[in-house]
């Protein structure tokens, strides 16, 4: 089936229809309490509200007053994407029903079910949502920390970091160097690796041809790897150049005052440093105890539920479920299952069994659209993938340019489903 925004919305609406259980007269709402304003948490709390059509409470925390997505920005980057079109506010999400509120929560206590605000404030709840994304483990690329992003962007979160990447990129000297720093797994979209090369390979064919661009990884081996290295051949020929852990992916520190990248000893004078470092689970999540020594979050397969609290659910990137990549999409899915187990539980309406599904869709050059999707079931001790596809290498240029376009018929569709 080819999708577009309106058999997105159409498969999301089937998927979590029931009707709530009326509320005895006089009888305190239950509330739900979603921390983060993401695919994850924008979608959860966008469907109790609807679906329970105001039987339940729900308050979302989000510090953010507009949310930039992360997928997509990459194509800001290639030049194929407006920046602009990445953002989304939380005016319908507010109109469903949601009480939201722009603030950062800052700690949870658990036995007395309250969420702790910046400000001082505090908000009890019934049942808790955690779905704060990634932050960064510290120390994972030597020489780097958050204080360098400016001159050594991530651009791996939503926000302007990606803006800044991209005016360092159009500043970067004529012939001169691009280095990625590859995460180690498990990370945030694990294309989006593979895709930002592409669209950093795009913009500089165009404005800067005789330029390079490294990656130096730490991994054997990356998502769509065959597919990404078909393509810069391509369409970038002699322009992306990888070096893998048997060639010193694995030891490498950076200088970011003197843009230096010291890759198992020998260094390289970069122009543009990208470094994406290994990752974990958002703060907040730890914070609240919910994380394990990996330090991600570790729930339930049925129903996204944490395995430390029974009343609380981490959603998306934060979390460890098993064969779920971290994206987007897959958050979106997780959102729709723990959408109707809390709204069930609080109301009494039908649960029905867990589903879930990805898509991850990569653009490698205009027109040149990939993707790699699955499945899933709820196993025994995990989230098990039960089907898969993915782009094959040789493709003709049709089917290329109908999956770019598919691509973008699910953009506008996840975006409205979960901010409407």
């Amino acid at each position: 089936m080819k999708l577009n925004r309106r058999s997105f919305l159409g498969t999301a609406t089937a998927a979590t229809a029931a009707l709530s259980a009326p509320m005895a007269l006089g009888q305190t709402r239950p509330r739900v309490v979603v921390i983060g304003g993401g695919s994850g948490g924008g979608t959860v709390a966008r469907y109790i509200a609807k679906d329970s059509d105001g039987a339940v409470d729900v308050t979302l925390i989000e510090p953010s007053r507009r949310y930039y997505t992360c997928y997509f920005s990459n194509l800001y980057l290639g030049g194929f994407w407006e920046y602009d079109a990445l953002g989304h506010d939380y005016g319908t999400i507010a109109r469903t029903g949601v009480n939201v509120i722009h603030d950062w929560a800052v700690g949870v206590d658990r036995d007395a079910k309250t969420v702790a605000l910046a400000s001082g404030e505090s908000v009890p709840y019934d049942r808790l949502v955690v779905a704060p994304g990634i932050d960064f483990v510290e120390g994972s690329v030597p020489g780097w920390d958050v204080s360098q992003q400016s001159l050594m962007p991530h651009a791996y979160k939503s926000g302007t970091q990606v803006q800044l990447l991209k005016h360092q990129i159009e500043n970067m000297r004529e012939g001169g160097l691009f280095v990625m720093v590859a995460p180690p797994n498990p990370y945030r979209c694990p294309p989006g690796p593979g895709e930002r090369i592409s669209m950093v390979g795009h913009m500089l064919s165009q404005s800067n041809p005789t330029a390079k661009i490294l990656i130096v990884d730490p991994k054997q081996n990356y998502s769509k790897q065959a597919l990404f290295e078909e393509g810069w051949e391509r369409h970038y020929p002699g322009m992306v150049t990888r070096i893998g852990p048997d060639f010193g992916g694995e030891h490498v520190e950076v200088r970011p005052e003197t843009m230096e990248v010291v890759i198992d000893g020998q260094v390289e004078q970069a122009d543009v440093c990208n470094v994406i470092p290994a990752q974990k689970a958002g703060k907040i999540a730890e914070l609240a105890g919910l994380t394990d020594e990996s330090g991600w979050a570790p729930v339930m397969p049925g129903d996204m539920r944490s395995r430390m609290d029974e009343n609380v659910f981490v959603l998306g990137d934060a979390s460890a479920q098993g064969a779920m990549p971290k994206s987007g999409f897959s958050a979106n899915s997780q959102a729709k299952v723990v959408a109707n187990v809390i709204r069930g539980e609080l109301t009494g309406s039908r649960i029905f069994p867990a589903r879930y599904s990805n898509t991850c869709w990569s653009l490698i050059a205009t027109n040149d659209g990939v993707k790699v999707g699955a499945n899933y079931e709820p196993g025994e001790d995990q989230i098990e993938s039960v089907s898969s596809f993915i782009s094959q290498t040789g493709e003709d240029a049709a089917l290329r340019q109908q999956t770019y376009e598919e691509s973008i018929g699910w953009y506008n569709g996840i975006v409205a489903d979960i901010f409407g």
